[in-house]
């Protein structure tokens, strides 16, 4: 049996990356309910906003990825020019009922398109309702939103973390036990989230000093109330990357949670996904994002 190196010596959990992205669109209903069939601990949705403020699950400032948008003719003169240049839909150009009209595709080219245009995009709410309808006394589905672009939106006069807070807060969420985790990549929507829920918040972070832990250390003098910080893998192993991470935030009393791991693009030096989430694993990760969560629970579990 495998001695965990975790913060709290349990397993490493798995965190659904966008549901089950790897199999089908991302952020749909399906795909979160199908990863948790396949025994994800947690499920992870990015938030951004409609023009009437309310959240939705994408990635994406823009629709045209990952939404069949540009395939609408009733929204083709809507497009605008990104920053390469290129057409796209700003999603907080949109009402409510305009998203809801939209339907999921598969972001990914080599990924399967079978299962484009069938499904709508999920709302906060309605990923809110499938953790609290698969989670029983034995099994606490848990929720990891991602405010994406905060200052970007409130630029446009819209408050993703206050419209976070407020449908968190109407739903009883609150305390650190709470099975709702945020991540950001922004500091002040994580501190708002902490002064008024005290939910767990993780700081998402690209270090350009990988080889060197001092970063870390500052980090947590200056943010000594965050829960932890979530690496890209290549933080942590590889050729550029430095395990003594995971070691140094233990012992600031902080959790270490990884990105992400997928089936289908595994990093130089190994082989296949399944020696990524042992090396990873070894070293004491936490929680690590997958985009084939039953790939990940099923290493886990055999590990266990």
């Amino acid at each position: 049996m495998m001695r965990w190196n975790t913060l709290d010596g349990r397993p490493t959990r798995i965190i659904a990356h966008r549901g089950a992205s790897g199999l089908r669109p991302e952020h749909t209903r399906v795909g979160y309910e199908l990863a948790i069939a396949q025994g994800a601990d947690v499920i992870e949705p990015d938030l951004v906003p409609s023009r009437d403020g309310v959240l939705f699950a994408r990635h994406d400032a823009g629709l045209k990825r990952s939404t069949d948008i540009a395939r609408r003719p009733e929204f083709a003169a809507r497009a605008t020019m990104d920053r390469s240049g290129g057409r796209d839909w700003p999603v907080h150009h949109f009402d409510r009922e305009e998203l809801a009209a939209l339907r999921a595709i598969q972001p990914f080219g080599r990924r399967s398109r079978a299962f484009d245009s069938r499904w709508s995009l999920p709302t906060f709410e309605d990923v809110l309702d499938v953790a609290a309808t698969h989670s029983s006394p034995d099994r606490r589905i848990g929720i990891y939103p991602e405010l994406k672009h905060p200052a970007f939106f409130a630029a446009h006069g819209i408050d993703v973390t206050a419209i976070c807070i407020d449908a968190l807060r109407h739903r009883g969420h609150g305390g650190k036990s709470d099975p709702v985790w945020l991540q950001c990549f922004e500091i002040e929507p994580l501190r708002r989230i902490h002064e008024t829920l005290a939910l767990p918040v993780f700081f998402l972070v690209e270090p350009s000093a990988i080889g060197d832990t001092s970063w870390l250390r500052a980090l947590h003098r200056q943010h000594t109330w965050l829960d932890g910080i979530a690496l890209p893998k290549s933080a942590l192993m590889g050729v550029h990357g430095n395990g003594e991470l995971v070691r140094v935030a233990h012992d600031l009393g902080w959790q270490v949670h990884v990105w992400t791991l997928r089936d289908d693009q595994v990093m130089a030096g190994f082989a296949r996904v399944q020696d990524e989430l042992h090396a990873l694993f070894a070293l004491g990760v936490d929680a690590l994002f997958a985009d084939f969560p039953g790939t990940a629970v099923a290493v886990r579990d055999a590990s266990d």
